[in-house]
């Protein structure tokens, strides 16, 4: 396995040309690792970052078990902020801001936006997403786009309609064959380690637990977290530990004990063809949403104007990189205001992870930073951070993706079409937009971005 690394100087030259970044460039920058003692605000953060790295304030409320719920009024949004526990609360069981179906948010569904089944269609041939209306929409956007990688005969682009058809289609159907699926495996498969399946601390890494324990202490602030972390650039990249390697090593081998079975599988997403749906394997609510709310402490002090403190929904996945399955992931930014990606294993050589700007506050000349994969330890990063995977050289690598989100930010503006999201029915968490309340004012505010 790749073992713990910095970032390299200069990275381009391993990126192969069709699945370089979208604007192009030289991979360049290094990695570094902030001193405790020398720890700021990451740079961009607004308004919400004070000077000491001070907790948004997200209204009042009570303590109810692990964590004080402050909800806020009806018109001024939905987050439910985790703040520490003192000493003298109790470690007792999670309370959710879920319905014991787990597509609820304070009583709301979790909604799509419309834009799923027309905006950011990977062609994966052509490492390029589109937008898709009709035939002479896509001639007219994304014509010349496609004719500079390498599409020009009108044979080729009629493949490239027709691949894209049929993702339209696969998402049309999805919600339907997703909950077919999970109910086939829930009545069919059986687990080789059903233990992996519900959340526990011999699951986390010690590590994990003592900034659990520092984050949920009186007191703690942005720059005593950094102290715990590593820092990558100025990026807002960090890395901490989540997982034994112990359960790591079950947990893959789980993994791949349901790949060799004959359950329906689905799709991780539209870039990934090898990898696990973990909603469909019934991990949502034992294993997932769980570890969503315990790094709502972490998340609430790293990335507080994302709604850091209001993650009340996630898609989870795990991707699997082999030499005759996917090798690499072109450059994109993902559906989620904060991405976790943990390197499960197993034995592997490059396939390293790159990073380039915040998709909303690009430079004319990007700069990339390159992270190696460390096994059970994960990257944090804004899920708008343009990034990719460089292709692996051997072996075989598995990561596991929980990309989260906060409906009280997205429902002000869609993250992947910048639009005010049009809502449709959904399955599960959706994309993690809810409904507006009746009573709800048409203009709202995300208090957790507020000082």
């Amino acid at each position: 396995m790749a073992g713990p690394g910095r970032g390299r100087a200069d990275p381009a030259a391993r990126v192969p040309a069709a699945r370089a970044p979208a604007r192009g460039g030289r991979l360049a920058g290094t990695v570094c690792k902030f001193p405790a003692a020398a720890a700021a605000a990451p740079s961009g953060a607004g308004p919400a970052v004070r000077a000491a790295g001070q907790r948004p304030r997200c209204g009042t409320g009570r303590r109810t078990g692990e964590f004080r719920r402050f909800s806020f009024l009806p018109r001024l949004g939905l987050c439910r902020r985790a703040l520490p526990r003192t000493e003298a609360e109790p470690f007792e069981g999670r309370t959710g801001t879920r319905s014991p179906a787990g597509n609820m948010s304070a009583g709301r569904p979790f909604r799509g936006c419309a834009c799923f089944f027309t905006d950011n269609i990977f062609v994966g041939r052509f490492g390029l997403h589109v937008r898709y209306r009709d035939e002479p929409q896509l001639r007219r956007d994304h014509g010349r786009a496609l004719r500079e990688r390498g599409c020009r005969s009108e044979e080729q682009f009629r493949e490239v309609l027709r691949e894209i058809e049929a993702e339209v289609q696969r998402r049309k159907e999805l919600i339907h064959q997703s909950a077919e699926r999970r109910a086939i495996i829930s009545k069919c498969y059986k687990p080789k380690h059903p233990e992996v399946y519900t959340l526990q601390d011999s699951f986390l890494a010690p590590e994990f637990l003592e900034i659990e324990r520092f984050c949920t202490s009186p007191g703690a602030d942005l720059q005593g977290l950094l102290s715990y972390l590593e820092s990558f650039s100025d990026k807002r990249i960090y890395r901490l530990p989540v997982f034994t390697e112990e359960f790591c090593q079950a947990f893959v081998d789980e993994l791949e004990n349901f790949e060799q079975s004959d359950m329906p599988k689905g799709r991780p997403n539209t870039m990934n063809n090898y990898g696990v749906l973990l909603n469909e394997l019934g991990m949502d609510e034992p294993f997932l949403t769980p570890l969503r709310e315990r790094l709502l402490p972490i998340t609430a002090l790293l990335y507080p104007e994302l709604g850091g403190a209001c993650l009340d929904s996630h898609k989870a996945f795990v991707v699997k990189y082999s030499l005759h399955e996917d090798l690499d992931l072109s450059s994109h930014y993902d559906n989620a205001e904060v991405t976790l990606n943990v390197s499960l294993g197993k034995e592997f050589t490059e396939g390293n992870l790159y990073f380039g700007d915040f998709n909303q506050d690009p430079s004319p000349v990007p700069k990339y930073i390159e992270v190696e994969h460390v096994g059970g330890r994960g990257l944090l990063h804004r899920g708008g951070q343009i990034h990719g995977a460089l292709p692996i050289a051997s072996g075989q690598r598995w990561n596991l993706i929980v990309w989260m989100r906060s409906s009280a930010v997205r429902n002000q503006l869609c993250p992947m079409c910048h639009r005010k999201p049009e809502l449709v029915e959904a399955e599960g968490f959706g994309d993690g937009f809810t409904e507006p309340l009746e009573e709800e004012a048409p203009q709202t505010v995300n208090l957790c971005a507020l000082g």
